[in-house]
C-alpha cells in the first residue's frame, strides 16, 4: 500500500491535504481515503460503531496516528469502489507526515563512513560497528516532493543526502532489534540536506551537527508499506537500488541492502531507555556515494547552486524532486 498526502495541483491556496493511497503500481491512479470511508459507512452503517477507522473522518495520516491507529489499518479503506479516482498527473503531493514528532538521523552505510574517514586520514573508529549513532535534526523545516531547498545564511556549500528513512506508527520503548521493525509503518525517501561549510565548522567543536543540518529536511513522495518490499528482503535491508539525478545526470548509485545496520538495530538503539512515538521519523544515513561531499571532484565539481535541480530516487518508494532556488529574503 502506498499512502500520501495530495491535493489538485489546481487547488487554492491553503486547501488542506486530502489522504490517499495508490490504486495501482505506477501511482496513477488514487483513492481519497475519506470518500472511501464514506461510501463504505453508507453502504454498511454498522461499520461506523464497529470501527474507530470508520467513526471519524479521515483527515491526514499525522491525525489518523493520533488516533492510535496503525498505518496498515487504511487498508480496509481500499475496499471501496471509487467512482471517479484521482488522477496522479493532477495532483501534488506533500509530505507524507506532516509534523512528525521527532526526527533520528542514523549513520549505517559503512562506505559513506569510510570515505567520511578516510578524507581525514584516519579509519572508521572501532565503535561504530557496535553502536548505531544517530542525531536529532528538526522538524519545523519538513519540505515535501517539489518544495524548493535554498543553502542557509553564510553557506555556499549545499548538498544532498541520498537516504531511506520510516515511519514509526506505534509506541515502542526498549525493543529489540529482532522486533524493531515491527513498529516501522512504512518507508519512504529523505534527502538530508546539508551545508558542508556550516557542518564542517561545527564539527570542530565536537558537537551537533546544527545549523549545517537544521535548515531543511525533504521527504516522499508517498509512504510505502513494508509488506510492498517483503520479497526483495535481502540482509539488513533491500536488494532495492538508490540513485541520485542533479539536472538529469545520475551522479549517486547504491543499494538499501548494502546498510551495515538494519532498521530494526537502528530502532533498538533509539528506543533504548526512551519512548518512540507513532510519527517518529528515523533515518538511514546517506548510501555510499550518496552525497556530493563523497563525489563532487569526480562527478559535478562544484556543490548545489540555484537552478539545480535533485532527485532522488528509490526502487520501489518512487522518486523525490526538489528544486534549489536562491535563499528568500526575508
Amino acid at each position: 500500500m502506498k499512502i500520501a498526502h495530495v491535493r489538485e495541483r489546481n487547488a487554492p491556496a491553503g486547501t488542506p491535504w486530502r489522504l490517499a493511497a495508490a490504486l495501482d503500481a505506477g501511482g496513477a491512479r488514487w483513492l481519497d481515503l475519506e470518500i472511501a470511508r464514506r461510501a463504505l459507512v453508507a453502504a454498511q452503517p454498522a461499520r461506523a460503531h464497529n470501527s474507530g477507522l470508520f467513526r471519524q473522518p479521515i483527515t491526514t495520516l499525522d491525525a489518523h496516528l493520533a488516533a492510535g491507529m496503525r498505518i496498515d489499518a487504511l487498508a480496509d479503506l481500499l475496499d471501496a469502489d471509487p467512482e471517479e479516482p484521482l488522477d496522479g498527473e493532477a495532483l501534488h503531493f506533500g509530505p507524507p507526515i506532516l509534523s512528525p514528532p521527532s526526527f533520528r538521523d542514523f549513520y549505517a552505510f559503512e562506505r559513506h563512513v569510510g570515505t567520511m574517514w578516510k578524507r581525514r586520514d584516519m579509519e572508521i573508529p572501532e565503535a561504530w560497528f557496535r553502536l548505531p549513532v544517530f542525531y536529532f535534526s528538526n522538524v519545523s523545516e519538513i519540505r515535501g516532493p517539489g518544495d524548493p531547498v535554498w543553502a542557509p545564511r553564510e553557506s555556499s556549500e549545499l548538498d544532498y543526502e541520498l537516504e531511506v528513512a520510516a515511519i514509526v506508527d506505534t509506541p515502542a520503548r526498549d525493543i529489540d532489534a529482532a522486533r524493531g521493525e515491527e513498529a516501522i509503518g512504512g518507508y519512504m525517501i529523505l534527502n538530508d540536506w546539508s551545508a558542508r561549510d556550516l557542518q564542517r565548522e561545527e564539527t570542530t567543536v565536537r558537537l551537533g551537527p546544527a545549523k549545517g543540518k537544521d535548515f531543511a529536511s525533504s521527504i516522499g513522495p508517498w509512504i510505502v508499506t513494508p509488506d510492498e518490499l517483503a520479497d526483495a528482503r535481502d540482509g539488513t535491508g533491500y536488494d532495492l537500488s538508490m540513485t541520485a539525478t542533479v539536472n538529469g545526470d545520475q551522479l549517486s548509485r547504491g543499494t538499501w541492502s548494502s546498510a551495515h545496520f538494519s532498521f530494526g538495530q537502528m530502532l533498538e538503539r533509539a528506543s533504548a531507555d526512551v519512548l518512540l512515538r507513532p510519527g517518529d521519523i528515523i533515518g538511514s544515513g546517506t548510501v555510499g556515494t550518496g552525497c556530493l561531499l563523497e563525489i563532487r571532484d569526480e562527478k559535478l565539481g562544484r556543490y548545489l547552486q540555484p537552478g539545480d535541480t535533485v532527485t532522488l530516487e528509490i526502487e520501489r518508494l518512487g522518486s523525490l524532486t526538489s528544486p534549489v532556488v536562491e535563499r528568500p529574503s526575508r
